[in-house]
């Protein structure tokens, strides 16, 4: 996908969510090895120390590195020292792709914004985005901001489509990133896609996958295992049927594995101060 900016943004990521230590660097090496070119964490994930330790190994053109800031550093000065860090632990000089991770109501969205521009402008970053948006919370952002919003990741797989926000960015020209494209494994047990597994000989993750990039959304899929990292890329050499891809459409089923819009403001990680 090409963001206002003219860079690449490729369809598939490896997702790092919940995997630290020597299995997300693991997870990493395997993927860039496979031939992916996007890695996705965030300061919340408590892992970009390790991703960077596993980065040096790569030349950093050709990774394009995605972090995000969490809701309880969105004004404009911890924005800021957020980037600085995050770009500290990863070992690098800037990221292509920085994320707003969820939306803060206590903290103005101008403020932040203002601090994406800044960061930007310095060369810290070169792509500004959210996460986790709803169509109302992404049109104020938008229209605050000094810099294109390039893209908003939210939860989105064959259980929960999100239909509104989506065309919400198809109609401002905003990427569809799919955090959870998986549904954390909940969706393998559909029977429409145990069907199309074995239809196409593929695993159920190939088929969730597959579908949503047909669908033109970035997947950003999360493994601890190399082997299911490297099966998640093979997407690109086989197609599914539009009466398949249909199929998968037409489930019917609003199921959240993790954006249920219920927040918890105490949590140390993404929680805000009071």
């Amino acid at each position: 996908m090409t963001l206002p900016s003219g860079d690449e943004l490729p369809m598939v990521g490896v997702g790092t969510w919940d995997i630290d230590g020597d299995t997300v660097q693991e997870s990493v090496r395997a993927g860039l090895d496979a031939g992916y070119a996007h890695v996705d964490t965030a300061e919340g994930y408590k892992n970009e120390a390790e991703i960077g330790e596993a980065l040096a190994d790569y030349d950093r053109e050709d990774v394009f590195l995605t972090s995000k800031v969490l809701p309880k550093h969105l004004d404009y000065e911890s924005v800021i020292e957020a980037c600085e860090a995050s770009l500290d632990r990863l070992g690098t000089d800037y990221l292509d792709l920085y994320l707003v991770h969820w939306p803060n109501p206590a903290t103005s969205i101008r403020e932040t914004m203002n601090a994406m521009a800044t960061l930007r402008d310095q060369g810290k970053i070169r792509n500004v985005g959210v996460s986790n948006f709803s169509a109302y919370q992404l049109g104020a952002a938008q229209h605050v901001a000094d810099v294109p919003i390039a893209v908003n990741q939210i939860e989105y797989h064959p259980w929960n489509t999100q239909d509104q926000v989506v065309e919400f960015c198809r109609d401002t020209d905003t990427v569809v990133e799919a955090a959870a494209p998986l549904g954390r494994t909940e969706v393998f047990a559909d029977d429409v896609i145990q069907d199309l597994a074995e239809k196409y000989d593929k695993s159920p993750a190939q088929v969730i996958l597959k579908w949503a990039v047909e669908n033109d959304v970035v997947v950003l899929p999360k493994s601890s295992s190399p082997e299911h990292v490297r099966q998640n890329l093979a997407l690109f050499d086989w197609d599914l049927d539009d009466a398949d891809r249909e199929r998968i459409d037409a489930i019917e089923r609003e199921q959240a594995v993790y954006d249920t819009g219920i927040n918890d403001w105490d949590n140390d990680t993404y929680g805000i101060s009071q």
